[in-house]
């Protein structure tokens, strides 16, 4: 099958030249660093693009202008909430100043609240059996206040898919969004607005009672190689039309490079930086 076309995101990702190693000063838990350069578009947004697998940080202009070369670190594990905002600080050493934070995060998040950590509640990471202490430790924690305090700066946090989401739709008729990674993510956008985040990959998806987690999340892939999982998500995709008929698709995530369906024009793939260019846009948007 060919590859489809890439749809890249909302506003292109650019960096700037010279970007890694600018004159102007980091941002560490003490503040924003030195005043910004001019004509790169203020206020900065600090976004970040917390995964299962990996930890994402960069730093935007407020037109969407990449100012510095994503950093990215492993996902360590086991990963307490405190530990995560430690390492997201350690991510902002050497960034460009900033003014304000964003993050997308795994999971169920409301009002800057914590609901639901499916991939850090085991000390082994994703898939493995959950600890109780780290249950208790990310029911409704208070991730965007205490992310913004780490850093002086305010802050929002929402659920990653919501937050690629929000840099991919063109703001016409009913958009989902699915992120295809170390788990599966999704958003709906009824008219370019966010509506209320559904966690659809816990919900049952075909006859044994997997949910699409179970069957399209990269332990699923990796198990049952790339022409099968390809196949399934053609399923999905189906199933995802009956249940929502939406007007368009996007599809991103890391695993979005894995997809090799002839795909039909209301689906589309989107470029991966959609995970950080969202961060302005959950300010925008959101």
């Amino acid at each position: 099958m060919s590859k489809p076309v890439v749809r890249v995101a909302h506003r292109t990702a650019q960096a700037l030249p010279g970007a890694p190693g600018t004159a102007v000063a980091p941002v560490g838990p003490g503040g924003p660093g030195r005043p910004a350069r001019r004509g790169t578009g203020l206020p900065r947004t600090l976004s970040f693009d917390i995964g299962g697998t990996g930890l994402k940080a960069s730093v935007l202009s407020k037109h969407g202008e990449l100012l510095h070369e994503p950093v990215h670190v492993p996902t360590p594990y086991p990963l307490s909430p405190t530990d995560l905002v430690t390492h997201l600080v350690q991510l902002t050493q050497g960034l460009p100043a900033f003014q304000r934070i964003s993050a997308g995060f795994p999971g169920m998040v409301r009002a800057g609240l914590v609901l639901s950590a499916p991939h850090f509640i085991s000390p082994a990471g994703p898939g493995g059996k959950p600890s109780g202490v780290l249950v208790k430790a990310w029911d409704h924690y208070a991730l965007q206040s205490t992310l913004g305090a780490a850093l002086g700066l305010p802050c929002r946090v929402a659920n990653d898919a919501d937050v690629q989401g929000a840099a991919l739709v063109q703001g016409e008729g009913l958009e989902l969004v699915i992120t295809l990674g170390t788990g599966v993510g999704t958003a709906l956008f009824w008219q370019g607005k966010l509506a209320p985040h559904l966690e659809l990959a816990h919900h049952p998806l075909g006859k044994r009672g997997d949910c699409y987690n179970d069957v399209l999340g990269e332990a699923a892939r990796q198990k049952a190689g790339n022409k099968k999982w390809n196949t399934r998500l053609a399923g999905t995709l189906e199933v995802l039309r009956n249940l929502v008929m939406f007007d368009h698709c996007y599809i991103g995530g890391g695993n979005s490079k894995k997809v090799s369906l002839d795909l039909p024009p209301d689906i589309t793939l989107a470029d991966n930086t959609a995970g950080i260019l969202g961060g302005i846009k959950l300010w925008e948007r959101m």
